[in-house]
């Protein structure tokens, strides 16, 4: 009897394996399916761009450093992000397209860092520059979208709509109280003069130390400066005189902004696209020329990237982009593993002249950040230039691999620094005990064979736990110095874990220049010798799923996107459950054949 139960059970347990990885085969089948019939479908139609055309560039989504679309099988949510790189070289041809009149901005909430809005703001002033035009319009404008939309040479408001210009604040939640009515202990351990390194702060304190308000001030104080004075720039304003209009809160309605100059006019919607027929030579708003500015930077931007598919790449742009982690990392993670692999490919491809890392990262993994540091050393005495664009962000492990490039260009506001080491090991023993009646007891061979969260570290082992972050930040400051030019002293003098912005990076000799991945791509072609007309690019990770990218930016376009977005993961849903009970059904079942949707 127990054999054949054990027949019947390992038979069991393999026909639910090998029928689960058919179904997961199948569903992934089908959905790549759809996307290529989609795509195809849309890819058929090939992008028209008639005279007199405007792009309407609405940036309401997740903007990062390339384009990917996903679907996350565990949530069934489609995740897309647009990427700042599609953005810049959507604006760069657009600005070459002599059938692109100008620009229609039309933002509100935007999903950015400030030194991505600054390099998208810079490119619609260069675009301007070319004798073409920039026109932004919505009901509500919070800090970052005024910040951007303020590059247009003409900025309106709806009637009955905000501003927002109130400054920059930033709020800080503390756990410490929560913790300790739960009777958790947070073991901190941080570099031995890592004060700055204030990450665990809100862990082990109810408010800011005195050096995190101070690295925190000042850096916000020059995010601040910066937008106020290309704000002012743009408006023809005193940064003085923004500073008084926030701090006296004058913008309280749509009409404040347009006494004070923040705008040039209150107007519908219907009115802005009149204004837009008049500069685009059309009778009324309703024979405006727009087209989704997303579609024709992806047309775009896809159509050179497949004529430039028979040339030799000679400059290599790799992104890393998200948390380090070791291994290979997921969607917006940099995986030790694998952007080390990247960088060494581009390094052995004999085409490769120069490689550019950008970088838009808090940190993460002091191991895998080393394994990728390694990978730049060996590029560099490969004798290819290495040069790194910092994004929005790229502190601590962001720094670390980092340091050690040829060149390092961020923007002014880019966050950057944050030389410092921390580890954490909570002591669950006693929440578990006294709220749950849980207990833990143990046998061991040596002292430290057990570092358990139930058991809380001894002062011999809390000493060597503090040795290992120490030398872990030696190791650090030491290759930040080799890589900056620097002493340990005089690296650790502005680490410590302090966080800069760039504008004061540049002083502290973190960084050398100021500029965004554009400028740092042609300081790579530079040193490799290449000239402009010869650039070619092979970027890192190569474009994800952008037909899926597209496929969603049509449905979207749609009058009715939400719900066409909506059924389609629906539909999604519906049959990776369908796909399910295939393994887990008897073989005889009273069902309908197939699943249908109704519209």
């Amino acid at each position: 009897m127990n054999m054949t139960f054990w027949k019947t059970f390992w038979a069991s347990l393999l026909a639910s394996v090998v029928s689960g990885g058919i179904v997961l085969l199948i569903f992934f089948a089908i959905l790549s399916a759809m996307i290529s019939g989609f795509g195809n479908m849309f890819e058929s139609q090939q992008l028209t761009v008639e005279e007199s055309t405007i792009l309407h560039m609405e940036l309401d989504g997740p903007i990062g450093d390339y384009t990917y679309a996903a679907f996350n099988p565990n949530t069934f949510q489609m995740a897309k992000q647009f990427g700042l790189n599609e953005i810049l070289q959507g604006i760069d041809l657009a600005a070459n397209d002599d059938n692109v009149e100008g620009i229609f901005l039309n933002c509100d909430n935007l999903a950015a860092g400030m030194a991505t809005i600054k390099e998208i703001r810079d490119a619609l002033i260069a675009f301007q520059a070319q004798g073409k035009f920039v026109v932004s319009y919505h009901e509500n404008y919070d800090k970052k979208a005024y910040y951007l939309a303020s590059a247009a040479e003409e900025l309106y408001v709806y009637p009955s709509g905000m501003l927002e210009f109130l400054g920059l604040g930033s709020e800080i939640m503390f756990l410490k109280g929560a913790l300790e009515k739960l009777e958790v202990e947070m073991q901190i351990i941080r570099g031995s003069n890592n004060r700055f390194k204030s990450a665990v702060e809100p862990l082990i304190y109810d408010q800011m130390s005195e050096a995190n308000r101070l690295q925190t001030q000042k850096y916000m104080d020059a995010l601040w400066g910066v937008m106020t004075s290309e704000i002012g720039a743009s408006r023809n304003l005193k940064v003085s005189r923004l500073n008084q209009i926030a701090d006296s809160a004058y913008i309280r309605k749509s009409s404040d902004a347009v006494k004070y100059k923040m705008a040039d006019a209150s107007l519908y919607y219907d009115q802005v696209l009149d204004s837009l027929a008049i500069r685009s030579g059309v009778n009324s708003g309703a024979d405006v020329k727009l087209l989704s500015f997303q579609k024709y930077a992806m047309k775009k931007t896809k159509e050179e990237r497949t004529l430039a598919k028979l040339d030799d790449k000679n400059i290599a742009v790799i992104f890393a982009e998200g948390e380090i982690v070791d291994g290979f990392g997921g969607d917006n993670q940099i995986g030790g593993t694998s952007l080390s692999a990247q960088i060494r490919d581009a390094r052995l491809d004999t085409t490769i002249q120069a490689v550019v890392l950008r970088v838009n990262s808090p940190g993460g993994s002091a191991l895998a950040s080393d394994i990728i540091w390694r990978e730049v050393v060996k590029t560099k005495e490969a004798g290819k230039p290495f040069i790194v664009s910092m994004g929005d962000v790229a502190a601590s492990g962001g720094y670390y691999i980092a340091c050690e490039a040829n060149r390092i260009f961020a923007q002014k506001n880019t966050i950057t620094g944050s030389i410092g080491v921390f580890g954490i090991i909570p002591y669950t023993g006693d929440m578990l005990k006294n709220k749950l009646g849980v207990t833990f007891d143990r046998v061991q061979t040596n002292e430290h064979a057990v570092l358990s969260l139930n058991k809380r570290l001894t002062n011999s082992e809390l000493k060597l736990i503090q040795q290992g972050v120490d030398d872990i930040y030696d190791d650090f400051i030491g290759k930040v110095g080799a890589g900056r030019g620097m002493t340990k002293v005089q690296v650790d003098s502005i680490g410590q874990g302090r966080v800069w912005a760039g504008k004061d990076a540049m002083e502290i000799g973190l960084i050398d220049e100021f500029g965004g991945l554009q400028d740092a791509i042609n300081y790579a072609a530079e040193e490799a010798s290449i000239e402009q007309d010869a650039i070619s690019i092979k970027y890192y990770p190569e474009a994800k799923n952008s037909e899926l990218f597209e496929l969603l930016e049509n449905f979207e376009e749609q009058k009715e996107s939400d719900v066409a977005v909506s059924q389609l993961e629906m539909q999604l849903t519906d049959m990776y459950n369908y796909l399910k009970t295939i393994g887990t059904t008897s073989q005889i079942q009273a069902r309908m054949p197939y699943l249908y949707w109704i519209d």
